[in-house]
């Protein structure tokens, strides 16, 4: 990760999660989180309809010019890039893997460098599934973006989760012949 909000936005999103693989949605406070709300958003787990956004900060929305509540999140990206962040975004749900993907998109005759973040929330009975993500521009943007393309992207995967010494218990079923019994 090379934008320091998105380091802080994983950071925080690790800590809520503990040892789970993601944080329930309600365990997520805005207020913790205040310097970056204008760049978080929310997205519905809804392929058919290209992942629309439920929530989206400020700036998220004056990057493109217009509120991005029930827009598509997949329509953002040139068809080449489409395809692609489907994929991620589906596995980000499914899978339950963090992901981090850099991105570039003209405004103006410019180009703009940003890097997105995606985060699973806790999979739960009966509640429409979601995700959550920051996007945050390395350089300040001159009118509203164009097409996002898919640069480099890449999965976060959790760190190996801690394996606790197995007791042994010997038993002797018959003579010579003896089990050993792994207990947690």
């Amino acid at each position: 990760m090379k934008h320091p909000s998105s380091r802080e936005f994983f950071a925080y999103w690790d800590r809520k999660r503990g040892d789970a693989c993601a944080p329930d949605r309600s365990e997520i406070e805005p207020a913790s989180l205040r310097e970056l709300l204008a760049d978080i958003f929310v997205l519905a787990y809804d392929a058919s309809r290209g992942f629309p956004f439920r929530v989206a900060g400020t700036r998220v929305c004056a990057l493109f010019g217009h509120d991005m509540k029930e827009r598509s999140f997949a329509a953002l990206f040139t068809e080449e890039s489409r395809g692609e962040i489907e994929e991620i975004v589906a596995a980000v749900g499914d899978e339950m893997l963090p992901a981090i993907a850099g991105l570039t998109a003209t405004a103006c005759g410019a180009t703009t460098h940003l890097e997105l973040l995606l985060l699973p929330f806790n999979n739960r009975a009966h509640t429409p599934v979601s995700l959550t993500g920051l996007l945050a521009p390395f350089e300040t943007s001159h009118g509203t973006l164009g097409e996002l393309r898919l640069a480099s992207w890449r999965y976060i995967h959790p760190p190996p989760q801690k394996i606790l010494p197995r007791a042994l218990r010997k038993l002797a079923i018959a003579r010579g012949f003896i089990v050993y019994e792994g207990l947690s």
